[in-house]
């Protein structure tokens, strides 16, 4: 089995196929697709607020950060660049939402915008996400 394919018991996954779920996740604004992508030790890091962002940890917090991402059909993400290396990924996002409306996820400081660019540097460890550190330009 190569480094970048895990086995879980239902499928087996390679950090390709858990980033496609995980994109298809916000692109559809399905959160269940989520569902057994995150590890229990999973560390993730919001983007906002700068220049630090939130740091949630375990399955729990992770889970349902990104489950309520994804069910916000006020926003509109798109990956635009997808690398996978191993167990590792790059995703490079767009993501658009009301102008002049606070995004919770993404900070008052983009109050004044309509759009959000960035990147997410994802780590997969028998097929869950175990690592995700989510970085944006700023307004």
């Amino acid at each position: 089995m190569s480094e970048n394919t895990t086995t879980t018991a239902t499928a087996t996954l390679t950090t390709a196929e858990v980033i496609a779920r995980f994109n298809d996740a916000f692109t559809t604004h399905d959160p269940a697709l989520l569902v057994g992508l995150v590890a229990d030790d999973c560390v993730m890091v919001s983007v906002q607020p700068a220049p630090e962002g939130t740091r949630y940890e375990g399955l729990d917090a992770c889970l349902g950060f990104w489950q309520d991402l994804a069910a916000d059909t006020g926003t509109s993400f798109q990956p635009q660049d997808v690398y996978v290396f191993g167990d590792r990924a790059v995703i490079k996002w767009h993501v658009s939402f009301a102008a002049g409306e606070v995004n919770e996820v993404f900070g008052d400081a983009h109050a004044d915008s309509a759009w959000v660019a960035g990147v997410n540097l994802m780590q997969i460890r028998d097929g869950r996400i175990v690592e995700a550190l989510g970085y944006s330009k700023s307004p």
